[in-house]
């Protein structure tokens, strides 16, 4: 599948609009086997700065540990986003078409006293109730380690 597929889809997604603001996202792991692993809830704070849409994410995992996370995202055309965070390598490319948002990027990942590089394949899809779906799968070398699931939901709506 390819963002541009999906460029009939409703509603359209503003991610712009979607995340300025807070927002809250709940989420899970499921490893390559279907077992779920660190359920999570994000807070999530949006604003537009500079051109950019800045996302502060703080994670509370079922387990009592925390994270944190900052995107800076810029829209470079009608379809096309580029994003940096602290611990992404490089530059995040995100692709927008109708209801859906395509964002691939490589994680540098703490497991276990190491850092493991995983590629990030993250797909959102915008319902007509507000609700914002997202599956992300997680490779390395080229392999499914397992997938990210989370929904999201404006709080001030």
């Amino acid at each position: 599948m390819r963002p541009e597929d999906l460029a009939d889809t409703r509603p359209l997604l503003d991610l712009e609009a979607y995340f300025d603001g807070p927002v809250r996202a709940w989420g899970l792991f499921q490893d390559r086997f279907g077992r779920v692993h660190r359920p999570f809830t994000a807070d999530i704070q949006g604003r537009i700065e500079d051109g950019e849409l800045i996302l502060e994410e703080d994670f509370s995992f079922a387990d009592g540990e925390t994270d944190r996370r900052v995107w800076r995202l810029r829209r470079l055309d009608d379809h096309t986003y580029e994003g940096r965070a602290d611990d992404v390598e490089g530059v995040a490319r995100g692709r927008l078409f109708g209801q859906a948002f395509q964002f691939r990027y490589t994680l540098r990942l703490p497991v276990g006293g190491r850092t493991w590089r995983v590629r990030m394949d993250d797909w959102m899809f915008l319902h007509e109730d507000g609700v914002l779906i997202n599956r992300a799968v997680m490779r390395k070398f080229g392999l499914p380690l397992g997938d990210v699931t989370l929904v999201f939901r404006r709080m001030d709506s």
